[in-house]
Parts: structure tokens; C-alpha cells; sequence
């Protein structure tokens, strides 16, 4: 921290703080955390998807030398809540899905827990399973809520009456995928128990939020939970709440006799215990006027969820508010399966949900011989169509109108199949993005003058890459009038302030709002030239105001893409995305941030499949070779700009978030420009070559 920020460090595209730290490999991560003397935990993964386990034999794996015990339903200390079944490892001889964990083995050494592992001999009754998502299943049903706290289904207007009058209609089904994470950390807990606290080095993207939960799966105060992340490697979400692998840490923890206990989750086991994206069946009308003009919307949601935990995401939350439409409905349903439990993934909900509606509007603008950009200013909300609140900011015609300039859309040839080079089908897409602005409340900062002159400040927050290290420290430095180098920052730590977890692209907004009420509160309560030991604690005003705008992030996504006319191979070579998306805290990390989440929806719509077999209830592409995320030979020319936008109704900083917009709508562009360049319109993600072909 030896460089001088400039008057104003807000805004500055200054070089990460953790940036050396992570080239050097000297940035501790959740399983390089020094412990001494640690034990190493191995699961045993049930191979069956519904039933018993009716006894698991451990003599074989007990004999191996080095092998301390071996955790069963029957020898496994007892949880004071086991409400949640997904937490509720090892407390009954149930089977909820395959892969889940049915034994433990704990050793001297990975390898050796590992080769125990393998010997462990486990005998299962099997049970009937259903582990496909299907438009038919009798068991669909309406969740109470969506994720978020989000009303299930909404309607406005004659929607059947208006559809069915309407000049122009589309009617189609779209699906996405299953998909998982992937983070470049895997998942990893190590647990520590000496009687009295229980330690817990995770890789979490929020501290708290593991705190608060183990302390009530273990029945401990949460005095007794100390949580330390100080750097993530990447969640994507699925970090965002605890998973199974916590809390099997913090049991093994307690038989082990004071000695850490180490559990890090493969990159195969993550694809059954930490989480997925869950597929979608989505099926989109549209009914417009002649010129364009919607009259009807509706969007009807299917989806999976686990049987022994719900998961409802808000997939149809972008479309009630994205365009005018005097008449609109969606609805939401489940299927309950016998399968791994589904949760947070980048943009859950926005990101399946505009893939969809936003290639149904493409779809609409080719029946109404409109520019698909045109087609969306004619449909331009003037307040929220779900709320009839204004917008607190909406500048999504302004990043449409930058990004056709800058990516040369005026060049677009309407008519597909129109433009071919060497072979290669070449077309333009375009797709709109959105985000919703949130700002969790639940915030403490701590602002401490020390007698080196610096100024320690400490919030539980967490970066997972995204530079909170850094854009916490220019907010701290401007909020308290002082350089960068004046700033100790410290996060990533239950012992410091509560802090809301990283997510929802709330983090900087909320964590930084914090920081900035701390600020104030020192000066009022120190001034400005504060005596060693002088220490405040704050949390941010409450912000009436808010709750009658809608409060939204936008953006424009284009996509060039080429398709080979013979293989029907699918290149992207060319993106681009412009964002309204509030004040840019850091520029630098800003574009890493944008480009990152663009490269994510690359992947989702060319590569990213979960694939589900029904007939074991298993995905059997559980791996990085066979689960295809993108790499540097797909990622070619990409480009993020953004639109000077200090929103004053979102918080003291009048930033809104960056972390997610960046998905949202790409995947849809890549596959408007697929159809652009050959004629052919795909439906179903991924747009794989033999879609192409038939």
C-alpha cells in the first residue's frame, strides 16, 4: 500500500492491493491456512439416488495404516438442528440423492483417507427415483415464494383476451441446462474444535453467513463460531451459503481430539454437494400491433428443485419489468426431484430469464420487419410496469445506442443467411441486459485511529475475487479524507463487524455504504485529527426514499458470431457490452468484473451442460473434461464500456453493482447472432454444431 492515491481515490483505476500477494502464491486460501498436525477427511458418496443405507462396512478401510476413524450415521455426533437436509449429514441412514455423503473417513493423509475411502463397503435398499425435468410431471407444483422473497406468479390485464387479438404473436419454448459453478477454488473447510470455539478456514462468501448457521446446526452461541475467509478464489454464488462440506468439517472436528480436521471438496464432488443452476423450460408469448408495440406478454416457468430442500428461483423476475405491456402473467412451477440440491448461480433467476423472453423479442422483431434494437425503443417503459414506480435511473436505449455505434450494427445485414466469408456464416445480435440494485441492510463497520497514524478498518465482508481488498480501501480513503496508504483494511473475519454476504451485486453497495456512516460517525465523534485509540462503530442509515423508485441496473450486449456452413462449428469473435450500472468505484476491476461475467455467458451458450441421467440420477459429466466452460481460444476480441451513472437514490456511494449484469442477456445475444448469420433458430442452450446441421 506504498502508492499515494489522488484527491479523490473514488473513480481511480488502481492496481489490486491483493494483487501481489496472489501472483506470488503467498495470498492464503481457505486449505493453506497454517494449522499444525491437521487430519485429513475423505466422503463416502452414496450410489444410489433414493433410499437406505443398511450397513456400511469399514473393517477393509479401517486396516489401512494411518486411518484414524470412519464417520458413519450410526458413530457421527449428533446435530442439535437437523431441520435442513441438506446440512443434516450423517444423522440418519436416509438417501436423498446419489452422491450424497454416507460415511467419512478420517486419516493421517490425504491419500490415505482417500484409498480408505474407496474401501468402505456400503449396502443401500434402493427406493423408486425421478430425476427428470419434464413439462408433464404430475408432481409440479407452486412454490410459495420465489428466491429473493419474490411472489410466485403475477398477472395484469386481460392477457388470454389481448394475446389472442394480437396482429403479431410468438409462441415458443426455450430451455436452459442444467450448470455448475466451477469456481477455480473448490469448495474447502478446515475445522478446528478445541472444546470450547469452533475455528472454521472456508471458502465462503460470507463469513457471517457460516457462522450463523453452524452455530445453529452445532446448537453453539455464535460466540463460539469464528469464521476466517480472507481470499476466496471465485463462488459464482454457490459460496454464498454454507453446503454440506461445513458442517461434516465441523462434526469431524469434534472427535478428533483438538487436531484440525481438512476436508477439501474435489472438483468432482462439487457437482453433487455444493450446488448447481437449475434447468428451465420457458415458454414465452408475445402479442404485438403491426408496428411492433406489445400488447400481451406472458412467460411460463418449469423447473427442478431437490425433494429434501426447495429451491425457487426468481426466473420470471426481469420480464415483469422490462417492457411496456398493458397486459402480462407469468407463473412459476416445480419438479420435485431425487437430486442434488440447486441454488445460487451468477444472476440467479435474471440470468435464465431474459435468455428466453429476450430471443423471443428478437423473434418478434423479424415478424414485425424491425431493427431489434428499434423494436425495443418502441417498447420503452416510461415508469416499472410491475410497480408503476419510476425509475431511479434507466439508461438502457443509451447503452443500445453506444454499443451500435461502437460495435458498427449499422453493418448488420437483416435478412439471415445473408452474409457468408470463407465459408463461415457470419450475423449480429443483440439482447438487453438488467439487474436489479440491492443493498442489505444488516452492516457494521469498525473504524479504529492507530498510533502509527494509520486508520484500521474492519468489516466482515469478503472478496472472491471481484477487489473488494481494494475498492473498500479507496471508499475508506475518501470517506475518511485521508491516502490509500493510510488504510488497513480488514475483512474476511467473523472477529470483525457483521457483514452481509457477498452477493446479489450488493457487496461494494452495501459494505461501502457501511464504511462511509463509520466515517462520518469517527469524524463527528473524533474529529479530524483523532487521538490514538480512538475507535467508532457504525451501521448506514436506512434510505426511505428507495422504496418507491425501482431501482435497476441495464446494459446491451452484441454478439458477432460465425458457423461453419459445412461442421456447423460456432465462433464468437467479437463482443461487446455497454452498462448503466451506477458509479464505477474502480475502473480497472470494474472491466475484469463486466468482461468476466461476459465470458460466463459465453460459456453458457455455447458450451455449459449439465448433463442429468435419469436413469441413475447422476451428472455424468462431473468433471472439467467433459464439462466445457470457455478458454482462451474461445474468448477472442471482448469489450465492456459503461455510461457515467452516479445514481443518488442507491446509497451514499450511488453505485449499483457490477458483479452479474455482465451475464445477463449474453447468452441470448450469441444466439440472436446464430440466427442472424444462419437462418436457423435454436431454442435450447447450448448452441452446439449439430443444431446447426439439422
Amino acid at each position: 500500500m506504498s502508492k499515494l492515491m489522488p484527491a479523490s481515490a473514488i473513480g481511480t483505476p488502481f492496481e489490486r492491493l491483493d494483487g501481489e500477494l496472489k501472483v506470488r502464491g503467498t495470498a492464503p486460501y481457505a486449505y493453506e491456512q497454517p494449522v499444525e498436525n491437521p487430519v485429513h477427511l475423505y466422503p463416502v458418496l452414496s450410489t444410489v439416488a433414493r433410499g437406505r443405507v443398511e450397513r456400511v462396512e469399514t473393517a477393509e478401510a479401517e486396516a489401512i495404516d494411518g486411518v484414524l476413524t470412519i464417520l458413519t450415521a450410526e458413530t457421527a455426533p449428533r446435530l442439535a438442528d437437523s431441520s435442513d437436509r441438506e446440512l443434516a449429514v450423517l444423522q440418519d441412514a436416509s438417501v436423498g440423492y446419489r452422491g450424497q455423503i454416507v460415511a467419512a473417513v478420517l486419516a493421517e493423509t490425504p491419500e490415505t483417507a482417500r484409498e480408505a475411502a474407496a474401501a468402505v463397503q456400503v449396502t443401500y435398499t434402493e427406493e423408486p427415483f425421478t430425476a427428470q425435468l419434464r413439462a408433464d410431471d404430475p408432481a409440479l407444483y407452486a412454490p410459495e415464494e420465489l428466491n429473493a422473497g419474490i411472489p410466485t406468479d403475477s398477472s395484469q390485464g386481460d392477457f388470454d383476451g389481448a394475446f389472442d387479438t394480437a396482429a403479431l404473436r410468438i409462441n415458443a419454448t426455450y430451455s436452459t441446462p442444467p450448470e455448475h459453478n466451477n469456481p477455480l477454488e473448490p469448495h474447502v473447510t478446515v475445522a478446528q474444535w478445541n472444546g470450547t470455539v469452533l475455528t472454521l478456514w472456508d471458502s465462503t462468501q460470507g463469513v457471517h453467513a457460516v457462522r450463523d448457521t453452524v452455530a445453529q446446526v452445532l446448537g453453539l452461541e455464535e460466540e463460539q463460531v469464528r469464521v476466517i475467509a480472507p481470499h476466496v478464489g471465485g463462488g459464482f454464488g454457490s459460496k454464498g451459503m454454507p453446503h454440506v462440506q461445513v458442517v461434516m468439517a465441523a462434526l469431524a472436528a469434534q472427535v478428533t481430539d483438538g487436531r484440525p480436521v481438512k476436508f477439501p471438496v474435489s472438483r468432482q464432488q462439487m457437482y453433487t454437494l455444493t450446488s448447481h443452476r437449475t434447468p428451465t423450460i420457458q415458454h414465452v408469448r408475445l402479442g404485438a400491433a403491426d408496428d411492433g408495440r406489445l400488447s400481451a406478454m406472458s412467460l411460463d416457468i418449469l423447473e427442478h428443485t431437490s425433494r429434501i430442500k426447495e429451491f425457487a428461483e426468481q426466473t420470471p423476475a426481469p420480464f415483469r419489468m422490462m417492457y411496456a405491456s398493458p397486459n402480462r402473467r407469468t407463473t412459476t412451477r416445480l419438479a420435485p426431484l431425487d437430486i442434488p440440491v440447486p441454488s445460487w448461480m451468477r444472476a440467479p433467476g435474471e440470468c435464465p430469464g431474459m435468455f428466453g423472453p429476450e430471443v423471443a423479442m428478437d423473434e418478434l422483431a423479424a415478424a414485425a420487419g424491425l431493427d431489434p434494437i428499434e423494436l425495443r425503443r418502441r417498447n420503452e417503459p416510461e415508469v416499472d410496469p410491475e410497480t408503476g414506480n419510476p425509475f431511479s435511473s434507466r439508461h438502457l436505449l443509451e447503452c443500445f445506442d453506444l454499443g451500435a455505434e461502437r460495435f458498427g450494427w449499422q453493418n448488420r445485414v437483416a435478412r439471415p443467411r445473408s452474409v457468408q466469408e470463407d465459408g463461415w456464416l457470419v450475423g449480429m445480435g443483440t439482447a438487453s441486459a438488467v439487474y436489479p440494485f440491492m443493498r442489505q441492510p444488516a452492516n457494521t463497520a469498525r473504524i479504529r485511529y492507530e498510533q502509527d497514524g494509520v486508520y484500521s478498518v474492519q468489516i466482515g465482508a469478503a472478496d472472491i475475487g471481484t477487489g473488494s481488498w481494494t475498492a473498500l480501501t479507496q471508499i475508506a480513503a475518501d470517506a475518511l479524507r485521508v491516502p490509500v496508504n493510510r488504510i488497513r483494511l480488514g475483512i474476511g473475519d467473523t472477529r470483525f463487524p457483521k457483514a452481509s454476504v457477498a452477493g446479489g451485486s450488493s457487496g461494494t453497495a452495501s459494505w461501502g455504504g457501511t464504511i462511509i456512516a463509520a466515517a462520518r460517525a469517527f469524524r463527528e465523534d473524533h474529529g479530524e485529527h483523532p487521538s490514538p485509540g480512538a475507535q467508532t462503530e457504525a451501521q448506514p442509515p436506512e434510505d426511505p426514499e428507495a422504496a418507491d423508485l425501482a431501482l435497476y441496473s441495464f446494459g446491451a450486449h452484441f454478439a458477432e458470431v460465425r458457423i461453419h456452413a459445412d461442421t456447423g462449428e460456432i465462433r464468437v469473435p467479437r463482443m461487446l457490452g455497454v452498462f448503466s450500472a451506477g458509479r464505477i468505484i474502480n475502473p480497472r476491476t470494474a472491466r475484469s468484473q463486466f468482461l468476466g461475467a461476459m465470458t460466463m455467458g459465453l460459456g453458457m451458450a455455447l458450451h455449459e451442460q449439465g448433463v442429468l441421467d435419469p436413469r441413475f440420477g447422476i451428472f455424468v459429466n462431473s468433471d472439467l473434461a467433459e464439462y466445457h466452460i470457455p478458454t482462451n481460444a474461445d474468448v477472442l476480441d471482448m469489450e465492456a464500456l459503461w455510461i457515467e451513472d452516479h445514481d443518488e437514490h442507491a446509497g451514499p456511494l450511488g453505485a449499483r453493482g457490477i458483479g452479474e449484469i455482465g451475464i445477463v442477456g449474453s447468452a441470448a445475444a450469441i444466439a440472436n447472432a446464430a440466427y442472424n448469420a444462419s437462418g436457423t433458430r435454436i431454442r435450447d442452450l447450448p448452441l452446439t454444431a449439430d443444431k446447426f446441421l439439422t
